[in-house]
C-alpha cells in the first residue's frame, strides 16, 4: 500500500527490494565526464565518451595488512580532492536496506589502508563521509554521532545521549518509512560543523511481535510505531562545533509533537541551514532558515493544500535523495509544487520573494532527474500525453523557453536515466509492455547511442499485452493494460483475474515491460487461459494533475474501491467475460485493496487472495495515513468507512487471507482483526499466516515457492482457467 517496500507492482520489484541498497545510481566524478565502478580489478575509472578504463585503486590495496583476501566492497565514496577513498563492507541491514557495516579509509597517496571506527562494535556504523578537506571523517553508530580524525585515528563522541530511542544522526522507523529519510547528519561546507537530526522516540509505544521460530521460549520484539492518531516522536536539528563538541539547537517554531522536519541541509554556506517543516497533517509546509550559531529561524517561505502537500520523495524518484537544489551559485533553489494544480519546477530566488515557473503547461513533471548550472538546464522526466509512460525533457531555468523533449520520437513507452552532473552523458534504459529491456548509454541532449549494454534481460519473452482505457458511469476515465489468453477466442468467455493497488504511492498501469506479468503465478496464465489485468484509478499517482491524485484524500477504501468496481462492471459487459469467474488480488495496499473490492462489491468480484493487507487502517502509521486521511481524532467515520473490516459481514465468495507474522510494517494484528471480524458473522474463508514473515513474506527457506503455490493452487480452484 506504500511506500517503497510495501507495494510488489511486478517481479522486478522483488529483485530491487532484495538487491537496492544507498547510494542508487553512478558514482559520476565531479565533472561528470567519467564514472567510477567496482569489478574484479578493483575501482575502474570509465572515461566517457570513449569507455576507456583505468584501474585507480587495485585489489592489492584493498587488502588489509595480514588479510589474503581483498575488502568486499559494499560502496565507496572518494574524498572530494580524490586522494582518498571510504570503503563501506560487512554491511547489515537496518529494516529495508543494509545501512550499516564497517568503514575503512584507503589513502591513495601513501598507499595506506586502515579500518576507522575500529572501537566500536562491528558492522555499527552508518552513512560516513568525509569532512570537505578529507581530513576527517563523520559517522553514527549505536545513535550517536562521531567524527574521526585520520591522521591520528583520534575519535571523538559528538552526542552522548543516543540509546534505540533517543536517535541522533538518523532516523527511526516511520520516518524512515514513509519519508525516505535514512542519512541523518550534513558537513557544514568549511568542515567545522556537523548538522544533525535528533529523533525523540521515547513516548512512542511499542508494538509487539511475537517470535516462536528462533526459540524454544517464545519472545517478544519491540518496535516503535506510531499508530494514526498518535502524536509524533519530537523531531529537532542540531549543530555541533566539531572543535569543542558543543552543540546548538535550531529554534523551530511550533510543538515538536506537532510537526515534521523531512529535510535539512546547509544553506550554500555554513552559516545557515534550510530546514523543511511539516505540520502534522502535512497540508502546510514551511521553508525557514536558520542560524547556526545561534539557532535563530527565519521563515522565507509557506504552502497550504486541502489535502496534503508532497515532500522531496514523491519527486525524487531516489530513497536516498539528499541535498537541495542550488543553482547560480546559492542566490536560487529549486523548487517542486503541485499549487496550481500540476506538478511544476520552480525557480524560488533565496529569500523566496521572486519565484519563477519553470514547467509551464497543463502536465506534471514525475521527477526531478539533474539541473546544471552552466548550461542553465533543469532536467525532469515527463509524460504529457499519457500518463503511462516516461520521458526525459530539459528546460532553460529563464522561465521563457518551452520544455524540450530529449527522449526519441520512436521509442514509445518508459525511459529512465542516470544523469552525469554536467547534463552530457547517461545511462539509459528503455521499455514498454511489449518491448523487453534496452539498456544504453547516451549523449546528451542529442540521446546519441554511445555504447550499448549487454546486461538487458532479453531473454524473459512475456505474452503480448494491450493497454486500453475505460471510462465508468461516474465519467472517470482510466487507464489499464490487459493480457488475454492465447489463441484467445472472442466466442468464448474467460475468467478475468484483476490486480490491484490504488493508493497514493504507485501505479500498477505503466508502459513498461513486466507490469503486466503475474510474478506469484506458478505458470503461464495466458497460457491456462486467463484475463490478467490492472486498472488505476483516482488516488492513483499518475500525472494527471493534482486533483486526480488528491481525489483520495480521506476516501481511501472507497473512491478508489468504486472506481475499480465501476470499471470492472464496464468490463463484465464484453462478450468474452465470465462474470461468474472474476477474480481479485493485490499485496499491502493492494491486500487491502482486494478485500474492500470483494467485501464492498461481492456481486462483482467472486474470488479474492489478500496479501499483507491493512484489514482496519486505525492500525496503520501516522505520516502516511493521516497524509491522506487526517487525524482520525476529528474524522474518524472516514477511518472506519474505509476499512475493510467495516465490511466483513458481506462476504459472499472465496477469500484467502495471508500475512506474515512478523510484519513489522503493515502488523499481523490486522489479519486477526479481520478473522474475528469473519467469525463472528459465521463466513468461511482460508489463512495462510507465515510465520516470522515480514512484509516481503521474503525470509525463510522455500516460502516463496510455497506462497506461489498457495496462489495459484487457491486461485485455479475457485477461478477455474480456460474457455467456455
Amino acid at each position: 500500500m506504500k511506500p517503497r517496500g510495501l507495494c510488489l507492482l511486478i517481479f522486478a520489484c522483488i529483485v530491487s527490494i532484495v538487491n537496492a541498497q544507498p547510494p542508487h545510481g553512478l558514482h559520476w566524478s565531479v565533472d561528470g565526464n567519467s564514472y567510477y565502478e567496482n569489478g574484479a580489478d578493483g575501482i575502474t575509472k570509465v572515461q566517457l565518451p570513449a569507455f576507456t578504463k583505468t584501474v585507480v585503486v587495485t585489489t592489492q590495496q584493498l587488502t588489509p595488512a595480514g588479510s589474503a583476501q581483498p575488502l568486499g566492497v559494499r560502496n565507496f565514496f572518494f574524498s572530494d580532492d580524490g586522494k582518498k577513498v571510504l570503503i563501506y563492507t560487512n554491511s547489515k541491514k537496518v529494516w529495508r536496506y543494509d545501512t550499516r557495516g564497517d568503514y575503512w579509509v584507503l589513502n591513495t597517496a601513501g598507499n595506506s589502508l586502515k579500518q576507522i571506527g575500529k572501537t566500536l562494535p562491528s558492522s555499527s556504523l552508518m552513512y560516513a563521509k568525509f569532512s570537505p578537506d578529507g581530513n576527517s571523517v563523520a559517522y553514527v553508530s549505536q545513535h550517536n554521532l562521531y567524527v574521526e580524525d585520520l591522521a591520528s585515528n583520534n575519535i571523538k563522541q559528538l552526542t552522548t545521549d543516543g540509546t534505540d530511542r533517543m536517535i541522533n544522526g538518523t532516523f527511526d522507523w516511520v520516518y524512515e518509512e514513509e519519508f525516505d529519510c535514512r542519512d541523518g547528519f550534513r558537513w557544514s561546507p568549511d568542515g567545522k560543523s556537523i548538522a544533525y537530526w535528533k529523533i525523540d522516540a521515547t513516548k512512542i509505544p511499542n508494538f509487539l511481535m511475537m517470535d516462536n521460530t528462533d526459540s524454544i521460549y517464545s519472545f517478544v520484539k519491540p518496535v516503535e510505531y506510531p499508530v494514526a492518531g498518535t502524536d509524533p516522536s519530537p523531531c529537532y536539528v542540531y549543530v555541533v562545533n566539531v572543535a569543542t563538541g558543543n552543540s546548538t539547537k535550531m529554534n523551530m517554531p511550533g510543538d515538536p509533537q506537532q510537526h515534521y522536519i523531512p529535510r535539512m541541509e546547509w544553506a550554500a554556506n555554513s552559516s545557515q541551514l534550510i530546514i523543511e517543516q511539516f505540520n502534522r497533517k502535512q497540508n502546510e509546509i514551511k521553508i525557514m532558515y536558520c542560524d547556526a550559531l545561534n539557532g535563530a529561524t527565519n521563515e522565507i517561505y509557506t504552502e497550504n493544500d486541502k489535502a496534503w502537500v508532497d515532500n522531496k520523495n514523491a519527486w525524487s524518484g531516489n530513497p536516498f535523495a539528499t541535498g537541495w537544489e542550488w543553482v547560480k551559485n546559492g542566490s536560487a533553489f529549486l523548487w517542486v509544487s503541485e499549487k496550481d494544480g500540476w506538478r511544476h519546477i520552480y525557480l524560488e530566488s533565496r529569500d523566496a520573494k521572486k519565484e519563477t515557473l519553470l514547467t509551464n503547461g497543463n502536465y506534471d513533471i514525475i521527477n526531478l532527474k539533474g539541473y546544471d548550472d552552466k548550461s542553465g538546464y533543469v532536467y525532469f522526466m515527463a509524460s504529457p500525453e499519457n500518463a503511462t509512460q516516461k520521458y526525459l525533457y530539459r528546460v532553460k531555468m529563464d522561465g521563457k523557453s518551452k520544455a524540450e523533449r530529449l527522449s526519441p520520437a520512436n521509442e514509445s513507452g518508459t525511459h529512465d536515466y542516470d544523469l552525469s552532473p554536467n547534463g552530457l552523458y547517461a545511462s539509459h534504459d528503455f521499455s514498454n509492455i511489449n518491448t523487453s529491456p534496452v539498456e544504453d548509454w547516451v549523449s546528451l541532449p542529442d540521446h546519441k547511442v554511445i555504447k550499448q549494454d549487454e546486461k538487458g534481460n532479453n531473454n524473459f519473452t512475456l505474452p503480448h499485452a494491450d493497454m486500453f482505457t475505460i471510462t465508468t458511469d461516474d465519467g472517470i476515465t482510466m487507464d489499464g493494460w490487459m493480457v488475454k489468453p492465447a489463441n484467445f477466442d472472442s466466442t468464448k468467455k474467460y475468467p478475468v483475474v484483476f490486480y490491484v493497488y490504488t493508493e497514493p504511492a504507485a501505479q500498477t498501469v505503466v508502459d513498461e515491460y513486466g507490469a503486466a506479468y503475474n510474478f506469484l503465478y506458478n505458470g503461464d496464465m495466458s497460457a491456462d487461459g486467463y484475463i490478467y489485468m490492472s486498472i488505476d484509478g483516482r488516488g492513483t499517482p499518475a500525472p494527471k494533475g493534482a486533483a486526480w491524485r488528491k481525489a483520495i484524500y480521506r476516501n481511501i477504501g472507497r473512491i478508489n474501491i468504486r472506481d475499480q468496481a465501476m470499471a470492472a462492471k464496464k468490463i463484465l459487459q464484453w462478450p468474452f467475460v465470465d462474470t461468474s469467474r472474476i477474480a481479485v488480488w493485490g499485496w499491502s495496499g493492494g491486500g487491502s485493496a482486494t478485500l474492500n473490492c470483494i467485501l464492498q462489491y461481492p456481486e462483482i468480484y467472486e474470488t479474492g487472495i489478500s496479501i499483507a493487507a491493512v484489514d482496519n487502517i486505525q492500525t496503520y502509521d501516522d505520516i502516511y495515513q493521516e497524509r491522506y486521511m487526517g487525524l482520525p481524532q476529528e474524522n474518524k467515520e472516514d477511518y472506519i468507512a474505509g476499512s475493510a473490516i467495516t465490511y466483513a459481514k458481506n462476504l459472499q465468495g472465496h477469500l484467502l487471507i495471508i500475512h506474515g507474522t512478523g510484519d513489522d510494517n503493515v502488523h499481523y494484528a490486522n489479519a486477526e482483526m479481520m478473522l474475528n471480524e469473519l467469525i463472528k458473522y459465521n463466513k468461511i474463508f482460508q489463512f495462510m499466516p507465515y510465520p516470522n514473515r515480514t512484509h516481503s513474506l521474503s525470509e525463510g527457506e522455500g516460502t516463496f515457492t510455497h506462497l506461489k503455490h498457495l496462489y495459484t493452487t487457491y486461485l485455479q480452484q475457485y477461478c477455474p482457467p480456460g474457455a467456455k
